[in-house]
């Protein structure tokens, strides 16, 4: 598939709602489009991973820091300041291996840069990569994803890291793809929400576009999202709306987007009145969705949240609403069963420099 590239820090503009590889909607806050998306004097490529996989990881709209400080967190805490017991004692100092990771079962792939980096970290010598798919790429059973070649202690002491992070984003991209497929022919979009795995949100989100759906907010601060405790604390949809938009201009952010929730269809114009330009319709009956979605003609775009199943989507979808907010894409999306297996075969000795190519 052709995946939408994503500066560092930023995501794209969705307007169009054209983008193949998914990306941000109309709500969304992030910032996309800035010069270069990144905070002041922070260098994404300047980190300890090969430049060409450190540039291929910025390409896909992923911070190359962030990723080798996950790898070197999910190492450490596999070894917990300790040795891989076994495999120092089965497999010789000096043997070399190669090792393919094949799926198991079809689905839809990510983060296969990612795995690669955290061998790259558990690699202490010569680690070369033969790059069989894609992020993004709808793979079969028994298909050859990636291959590497390496110490051999090396390669099974990071397998379960880089398996754990591959298994995950490849669930939520093969979550997400199932969600888009059901949606397909409509105007409606799949979008993500912030039920993430603490410290994982930015693969996970990127996962999330591999698959074909949208991000709503990286984090708080993107967008204004006013939610039902947020009105009961300020008292009332208007006066929710009213703080958060005077916030936002003494803040020097006029323009980031403020979207209201609402769980009856009699808050719709108060909300509108109030100027949102977002409506999230808190569980909505496919019913209820179709009658706001009249209402509203246009005026503001339309979330679906709440009792979403695919088994529904389809309904939903058809009533015109512009988004599914669908948080089960992060917080219940079962791996994608990839395993790593070494060939068969005598050991051989190591040493050399690392390399990566691509087939």
């Amino acid at each position: 598939m052709e995946l939408t590239l994503l500066p560092l820090g930023t995501r794209p503009d969705d307007a169009t709602g054209t983008s193949a590889g998914g990306g941000c909607g109309d709500s969304c806050g992030c910032g996309a489009g800035a010069e270069d998306g990144l905070p002041a004097g922070h260098d994404p490529l300047e980190c300890g991973l090969d430049p060409e996989l450190a540039a291929l990881l910025a390409a896909s709209g992923l911070d190359p820091v962030l990723v080798e400080d996950i790898a070197h967190l999910a190492l450490e805490e596999d070894l917990d300041h300790g040795v891989d017991i076994t495999t120092v004692a089965t497999v010789p100092e000096d043997a070399v291996a190669t090792a393919d990771f094949t799926a198991r079962r079809p689905g839809t792939v990510a983060g296969l840069r990612v795995a690669e980096a955290v061998l790259s970290v558990a690699c202490t010598d010569e680690l070369e990569v033969e790059r069989h798919a894609e992020d993004g790429d709808r793979v079969s059973a028994g298909q050859v994803l990636l291959s590497v070649t390496g110490r051999t202690r090396d390669l099974l002491t990071g397998e379960r890291s880089a398996l754990n992070l591959l298994c995950r984003l490849s669930g939520i991209a093969t979550a997400t793809r199932a969600w888009a497929d059901a949606l397909e022919g409509t105007a409606t979009r799949v979008r993500d929400t912030r039920k993430t795995t603490p410290g994982l949100r930015a693969l996970e989100k990127y996962a999330v576009r591999c698959g074909g759906g949208l991000n709503h907010r990286m984090s708080l601060s993107d967008a204004a999202l006013i939610k039902d405790n947020h009105v009961i604390a300020a008292g009332g949809v208007a006066e929710a709306f009213a703080a958060v938009r005077a916030a936002l201009e003494e803040a020097g952010s006029p323009g980031l987007p403020i979207e209201v929730e609402v769980d009856r269809v009699d808050q719709i114009e108060p909300a509108l009145a109030a100027g949102a330009g977002a409506l999230l319709l808190d569980n909505f009956t496919v019913e209820d969705t179709h009658r706001a979605v009249e209402l509203v003609a246009g005026r503001a775009a339309l979330e679906s949240s709440g009792g979403l199943v695919l088994d529904n989507a389809r309904a939903y979808a058809e009533t015109g609403v512009d988004y599914l907010a669908v948080g089960a894409l992060t917080h219940s999306a079962p791996v994608l069963d990839i395993g790593l297996d070494l060939r068969p075969g005598p050991a051989t000795a190591g040493g050399g420099r690392q390399r990566q190519e691509d087939v």
